[in-house]
């Protein structure tokens, strides 16, 4: 019997990608023998290298947001020497399923989307009811028809602790063994409806400052000034990382925390998926759809009658949702859980 390759047309944002990692464990539970090979955009890379079950990463080099057309069914017919069994789109758009169905993959699964008849012949109508959560509409895809979620296992990604520590030697960092470590994640790609205020953060900082801890602030180059200015707040007592690691630095930074504090983001799901101790902060954005998959973390949602409104700027022009989460209800968590 010939060995099934299945190839993952994986998502474009870091916290999906972690989500995706159910998938590929359940693939591996129910298909052990199974070789999982995942195409997504080359910044989500890290994350796939440090899970396991994935054999080969291909990065692909479509713009966001681009068609491509032909660049894809080129990219796809190179493809098509990898003898892949099946694919499985994670997007439900016309663009991801173009790919596949050039590399001439004889099974091809995705949910219902956009025009996607004939280039997937393995489409399943999407329940938003019954799937209410994205890592049960990922895990879905990896199973037969009709067959039933059962326990759905949560991300775990394996990071490097030495070369954490090897990263922040090299940059002048020390940290003290003997204090506890907080990481404050403020960043929010989405947009600032999902962004717990720089005040706020500064405050548990300060808060955590006095009682010992060190505190860690992670961010892409976006986010480096919302970093720098919480770090500002705090008379620069923090480690502002802030612009200076990539994602797999900063994931295996983070794998030295503690406690972490984050705005729903893809560094809340790495977060939870390096089993550290969680406190996620919500706006605009809904818990019950993409909550941290650990049973220990700590929601902070309002739930007030305007949320979710999965808007990028508050449309009331308030932020209430984010603003009435003070930070001396953050911290008690923090020293509570710590």
């Amino acid at each position: 019997m010939s060995t099934e390759k299945i190839l993952v047309l994986g998502p474009s944002w870091v916290g999906d990608m972690v989500m995706a990692h159910s998938l590929f464990q359940v693939i591996k539970r129910d298909r052990p023998a199974a070789q999982i090979d995942v195409a997504a955009p080359s910044w989500t890379l890290p994350l796939l290298d440090r899970m396991p079950e994935v054999s080969n990463k291909i990065a692909l080099p479509f713009k966001h947001g681009q068609l491509g057309l032909s660049e894809r069914i080129r990219f796809g017919r190179n493809l098509k020497n990898n003898n892949y069994t099946q694919s499985i789109s994670l997007v439900n758009t016309l663009k991801s399923a173009i790919l596949p169905f050039a590399a001439s993959i004889p099974k091809r699964t995705g949910f219902l989307g956009e025009m996607r008849y004939g280039l997937l012949n393995d489409i399943r109508p999407l329940d938003k009811n019954k799937l209410g959560k994205t890592v049960e509409r990922f895990v879905a895809l990896g199973l037969a028809k009709n067959q039933s979620l059962g326990k759905i296992p949560r991300p775990v990604l394996n990071a490097n602790k030495d070369n954490a520590k090897q990263y922040l030697l090299s940059t002048g960092i020390t940290l003290n063994q003997d204090k506890k470590i907080l990481g404050l994640c403020p960043g929010a790609e989405y947009g600032e409806a999902k962004r717990w205020p720089v005040s706020h953060y500064a405050q548990t900082a300060n808060m955590a400052i006095r009682k010992g801890w060190q505190v860690l602030l992670f961010g892409s180059d976006k986010d480096a000034e919302i970093t720098a200015s919480i770090n500002a707040l705090t008379k620069t007592q923090c480690i502002d990382l802030g612009g200076k690691t990539d994602l797999g630095q900063a994931i295996d930074i983070m794998s030295l925390c503690d406690t972490i504090v984050s705005n729903d983001s893809g560094l809340m799901h790495i977060a939870a998926a390096l089993d550290k101790q969680l406190i996620a902060i919500f706006g605009s954005s809904d818990p019950a759809h993409t909550p941290p998959m650990h049973p220990e973390a700590v929601i902070e949602y309002l739930d007030l009658p305007c949320s979710p409104c999965f808007r990028r700027t508050c449309p009331l022009g308030h932020l209430d949702c984010l603003k009435n989460i003070t930070a001396t209800e953050v911290i008690k968590h923090v020293t509570t859980h710590g």
